[in-house]
């Protein structure tokens, strides 16, 4: 079988670092101009990953969690099965057990190949130039456009993101209808910590990937209350999550030994459009929290 596609986007020329970092304009030129062959080299390296990877479905999501949301999908009247899976570890911000620690090795397996791929993935050089990151949204340029990728992502947002985030924030409500994604790694002699700061983003959910006894020192994740000025340092176990508004402050702590593996995801509404302060807390009939919500990607992203 040829890979025309494939092996162009192996040996096409790439932007240095330094370029990436200073935002020159070749870069988005280059991005821009081979679209098509990534996109087409991505779906021709899948082909040849039958066997070598195993596929990514819903298998990977923690089983009471899977169950709890795939039985408010059949009836929402149950959705609190889902609320109470989530822990308040700090104001606003909720932690659960997502990925099933003992499956995680199939998503981890399967993102290293795509790193050894030979196709240029577009680090999140927004936030940072992270070496170990790639952009996992269609509407970002040099994203991970594998197609078995492609149907996991859309279902983890569709289908588990977006409805928890209605759960636990009825505010986002109308102000989610847009994805986004990024995966980065924390390396001790790499890329090591991300200064305070908020997302702009309606939600945000960080997904720890990393698997049970791949240890790793610092890296918790601090927080800040605006109202009472606490802070607090949360860490990560395996497979577990997350989730607050982006409007909450924090920042990534230095990492000091090993490495830390996360996907970090958000929603927003159209054009960048994320809830006032103090928005609504209205009770939302779960009827309409549990319904696909269709939306078409309007182009925007934030980096």
């Amino acid at each position: 079988m040829t890979n025309l596609a494939l092996d162009q986007a192996r040996t096409v020329e790439r932007p240095s670092r330094a370029q990436m970092l200073q935002r020159d304009f070749t870069v988005q030129r280059f991005w821009d101009e081979n679209q098509d062959v990534f996109a087409n080299a991505w779906a021709e390296w899948e082909q040849t990953q039958a066997g070598k990877v195993n596929q990514l479905d819903a298998s990977l999501y923690d089983p009471k969690l899977r169950a709890a949301v795939e039985q408010a999908w059949a009836d929402p009247s149950q959705e609190a099965a889902v609320h109470d899976l989530w822990t308040e570890v700090f104001p606003g911000v909720y932690k659960t057990q997502f990925f099933d620690p003992e499956k995680l090795s199939t998503l981890r397996n399967y993102m290293a190949a795509t790193a050894d791929a030979g196709i240029p993935l577009r680090p999140p050089y927004g936030i940072s130039l992270n070496r170990g990151g790639a952009m996992l949204d269609p509407r970002s340029e040099g994203y991970l456009a594998a197609p078995n990728f492609q149907d996991f992502y859309k279902g983890l947002m569709d289908s588990y993101m977006r409805p928890i985030s209605r759960l636990l924030f009825p505010d986002v409500m109308g102000y989610d209808t847009q994805t986004f994604g990024f995966s980065i790694q924390w390396q001790a002699d790499a890329d090591t910590s991300l200064r305070a700061h908020t997302d702009a983003s309606s939600v945000t959910l960080n997904i720890n990937l990393n698997l049970p006894g791949e240890e790793f020192s610092g890296s918790g994740v601090r927080f800040f209350d605006r109202e009472t000025r606490q802070v607090s340092e949360l860490t990560f176990e395996p497979g577990t999550a997350l989730i607050h508004h982006g409007s909450v402050a924090h920042e990534s702590m230095p990492i000091t030994q090993g490495e830390r593996s996360n996907f970090v995801l958000w929603l927003y509404g159209d054009q960048g459009q994320i809830p006032p302060l103090g928005g609504s807390t209205t009770p939302i009939d779960p009827h309409i929290r549990w319904v696909k919500t269709p939306s078409q990607s309007d182009g925007f992203a934030p980096f």
